[in-house]
């Protein structure tokens, strides 16, 4: 036994021997008073067990008051703001940091959330976490119309997080404010860059390509040398073109809500479109495409030009990634009651488990031994990502390498 081990048992050993000592002499006591006063045995005993109640319950009582310290004390100690509510969003509760992240003087419990916050995007969120009884995330930015007067708070962006609590601790809901503008800022000033870089480069690499592209017809006929260095830069110029039209697709999902064209548009028009288009790639192998949609109620609002770019991106990397022969993509659409599924899936080589959580990167390659052979600019599966993410979906990938590799999108319907 350590030295350690040796002092918590003696310590342990002095506390259970004092609290014997004490009961002990309390029992005493209490014996001497009952015959002092003349107390039956039986009116004692039950006078003695319920002031040990009174003395339990204020103990008991005690103890929760002081957890209820330790555990407030914590909550000020983070820097998130938090806030319980009930469930007609009266403040229960608020921490510390809350005061500071508000830039309040102090946050009244017992009032209305809205009126503390003064943010109704806020209440908004919290009253749907409880409506729908679930966990709620959202980025907000607070307006200078949304503050108080006075406040800075005008233009600040904020994750705010809400989820409601068990009826056995109150009901109501928790909420969890975190301050990102930083973070955010450090992301437009990036995307504002990549767009505005790209824009400015795609003028310039136009005329130079231009320029090859006259070149090539001269050189034919005096320097076959000079011919085959032109029609490099002419690769590797289309090559780069192409980069900087898809950042730009990217910066322009980035803000979805601004460029979208959401209108009802076919489906399964869209993905044959894309197959029609990515048809020659097939000539002369033994490889096919198949398109399953329903004949009827095969519509999805949204923006066309994103999902002709969505299809062709996910179809055209299906077949430049399988070379051997027996190549069967196949693209199909179902639609549930308020979602739509969309899946294109080929019985190709697949995608290792490790790649699979990095595959919708920016220019992250998988498969390094015969990458450098595939054309490609490495951005065709962000911006898939990207397009669906900006119709309020999700995609999955899943592989098993060999059998079948599948992409699956789930998309909301909008009512009729």
């Amino acid at each position: 036994m350590t030295s350690l081990s040796f002092f918590l048992a003696l310590m342990l050993g002095i506390c259970l021997f004092a609290w014997a000592r004490r009961e002990k002499y309390w029992t005493k006591r209490w014996e001497k008073v009952s015959k002092t006063l003349g107390l039956r045995t039986r009116d004692a005993a039950m006078l003695q067990d319920h002031a040990a109640a009174v003395f339990l319950s204020r103990q008991h009582a005690e103890q929760q008051a002081e957890q209820r310290r330790v555990f407030e004390s914590l909550l000020d100690e983070i820097s998130q703001g938090l806030v319980l509510v009930d469930d007609h969003l009266r403040i229960r509760y608020a921490n510390a940091p809350l005061i500071k992240l508000l830039q309040r003087k102090e946050i009244h419990v017992g009032r209305p959330l809205i009126e503390e916050v003064r943010d109704h995007q806020i209440s908004d969120l919290v009253q749907e976490s409880i409506a729908e009884k679930r966990h709620t995330t959202r980025r907000i930015q607070m307006l200078p119309s949304d503050v108080g007067a006075g406040s800075n708070l005008g233009g600040r962006y904020f994750i705010i997080e809400a989820a409601p609590l068990a009826a056995d601790v109150g009901g109501g809901a928790w909420l969890m404010i975190q301050d990102v503008t930083e973070s955010a800022i450090t992301e437009q000033i990036r995307r504002d860059f990549v767009a505005n870089a790209s824009h400015e480069l795609r003028t310039p690499l136009t005329l130079i390509n231009g320029y090859i592209e006259m070149l090539q017809d001269d050189a034919a006929k005096v320097a076959p040398g000079m011919k085959r260095s032109l029609d490099v830069m002419e690769k590797h110029g289309k090559r780069i073109a192409r980069i900087i039209e898809d950042m730009l697709v990217i910066s322009r999902l980035e803000d979805a809500s601004s460029t979208l064209n959401k209108e009802p548009f076919d489906v399964g028009a869209c993905a044959q479109d894309a197959a029609d288009h990515l048809a020659p790639m097939l000539e002369g192998r033994d490889a096919r495409i198949e398109v399953d949609f329903p004949k009827e109620g095969g519509l999805l609002t949204g923006d066309r030009f994103y999902w002709d770019q969505v299809f062709t991106n996910l179809i055209e990397n299906s077949i430049k990634e399988n070379t051997k022969p027996g190549l069967v993509i196949r693209v199909s659409g179902e639609w549930q009651a308020d979602t739509c599924i969309l899946k294109i899936s080929d019985n190709g080589i697949g995608i290792p488990a490790h790649d699979l959580p990095f595959v919708f990167k920016r220019f992250y390659r998988g498969n390094k031994h015969h990458s450098s052979q595939i054309k490609g600019t490495g951005l065709g599966l962000s911006i898939v990502r990207r397009a669906v993410e900006a119709h309020g979906g999700t995609i999955e990938l899943t592989s098993s390498p060999g059998i079948e590799t599948t992409f699956t999108m789930r998309l909301p319907l909008q009512p009729a």
